[in-house]
């Protein structure tokens, strides 16, 4: 009897011990209102329409080792691409995304994003934004990062050197043999060549011994090369003595130009070529075997031979009155000028896109690439200028500049060219004139050729 008495007080026991730990069981693993009931789970308190996007993600680890802090969602923009095809592509949920462009639309123009451009995103365990950023190019980028108000933007600020430096070369053959094997890039070969375009054509009028030198900055970021800025200052001796000379200068502190020592704007009312680097493969001739039909008859034009794709320039401030197919000179533009001037551009590739019958043009700017359209015999612009209805040999006409600075305005550019004057004439090939440091910011932005 006892025993069973004894018996029954050990089962008592057992089940009092089941229930009490049960309901601890119970309460341990209770979710919280609005948790997910999955202990386990890694996300438990990211909201559900960020799980598809976090999930997939490599979280960086910070503080403690296994266990996610954050999430850095990174991509760049792609040809055709939209910011909102952007974030969708990379599964960025809507709010994200909301946060971001109303943070981010007084500073970026979303409508005018550009392949190349980066962004990232980083979010906390809970799928708040902590930080975002948006480049806009190797000079211009903005961050994000949270405030009582919600997201604050900035500019952020970088950090270049720039290393002003002298060039000089001789001509052998071209100009551009002539210039540096170690330059980064064409570009000022094509800014030198256009500075003096309405004195000297580069294509027909160099000779071998003419010497040149330019001054120019070159920008670095952490001793990478990122481009070069404006020539400052250009010198061109020909051989038989004749001197031309360029110094940038802005009259108004605003709209900078080149003008020669006694102040003269460069510039004149037709540029002499309207491609930069070309070799003359026909001069303008009222008697001249056509190399196709095989008879003789006027080539009221000078081609200017070049590789498929060229740019092409508008020799004067116009407006475009023809553009399409013209039988033989194939794709072809005529620009309309004041003085009853007009341009033709035959033998054209493409056009430059935009440009139409009735687009007003500028001086020097892009209307259309080089190629072999029509009756060619190879890629050249066919090019030809009229005067009162009268065909003129374009590189045998004389243009006047198209302004002269004087009083206060010629003596601040004398101070610049006493300045940069002995260093275009005495100095050395590839010398280091000067260097500093800038900072970028919002009120600061560098020009680049």
């Amino acid at each position: 009897m006892q025993a069973l008495k004894n018996f029954l007080k050990s089962f008592h026991f057992l089940v009092i011990t089941f229930f009490v730990c049960l309901t601890l069981l119970f309460f341990t693993y209770l979710p919280e209102p609005g948790g997910d009931a999955n202990p386990r789970s890694a996300k438990a308190s990211i909201p559900p329409t960020l799980t598809a996007a976090l999930s997939a993600r490599t979280p960086e680890v910070q503080g403690n080792p296994g266990r996610k802090s954050y999430v850095e969602i990174k991509s760049t923009i792609q040809t055709g691409d939209t910011l909102a095809s952007s974030f969708a592509a990379q599964d960025i949920p809507g709010e994200i995304r909301d946060r971001f462009f109303l943070a981010f639309k007084e500073y970026l123009d979303f409508n005018n994003i550009h392949p190349g451009d980066r962004y990232s995103i980083t979010l906390d365990q809970e799928g708040r934004i902590i930080k975002a950023r948006y480049h806009v190019n190797r000079f211009t980028s903005f961050t994000a990062i949270p405030t009582a108000d919600g997201l604050r933007v900035s500019r952020d600020e970088v950090q270049l050197e720039v290393r002003t430096k002298l060039l000089k070369g001789t001509i052998t053959t071209s100009l551009f043999a002539a210039f540096p094997d170690d330059l980064q890039s064409p570009k000022p070969i094509y800014a030198f060549a256009d500075i003096f375009a309405a004195k000297l054509d580069f294509n027909t009028e160099t000779r071998e011994g003419d010497n040149f030198s330019l001054i120019i900055e070159e920008y670095y970021r952490s001793d990478k090369f990122l481009g070069y800025g404006p020539i400052s200052a250009a010198r061109y001796e020909k051989s038989n003595g004749e001197i031309l000379q360029a110094f940038r200068f802005s009259p108004d502190g605003k709209v900078f130009n080149y003008y020669d020592a006694e102040g003269h704007e460069l510039g004149a009312s037709f540029i002499r070529s309207p491609v930069a680097v070309a070799r003359v493969s026909s001069r303008f001739s009222r008697h001249r075997l056509h190399p196709i039909l095989g008879v003789v008859k006027e080539h009221l034009g000078v081609d200017l031979a070049a590789p498929t794709g060229t740019p092409i320039m508008a020799a004067a401030d116009g407006r475009v009155v023809t553009i399409g197919n013209n039988g033989g000179f194939g794709k072809q533009i005529v620009l309309a000028h004041g003085g009853d001037y007009r341009t033709y551009y035959g033998h054209l590739s493409k056009f430059k896109r935009g440009i139409k019958v009735g687009s007003q043009v500028k001086q020097k700017q892009i209307i259309g690439y080089v190629g072999s359209t029509g009756l060619a015999t190879g890629p050249h612009l066919d090019y030809r200028l009229q005067h009162h209805g009268i065909y003129k040999n374009p590189f045998a006409l004389k243009f006047q500049p198209k302004s002269t600075l004087a009083g206060a305005d010629l003596q601040a550019l004398s101070q610049v060219v006493a300045g940069l004057d002995n260093s275009l004439r005495t100095g050395t090939a590839d010398e280091l004139i000067a260097a500093r440091s800038i900072t970028l910011g919002d009120d600061r932005q560098p020009t680049l050729l």
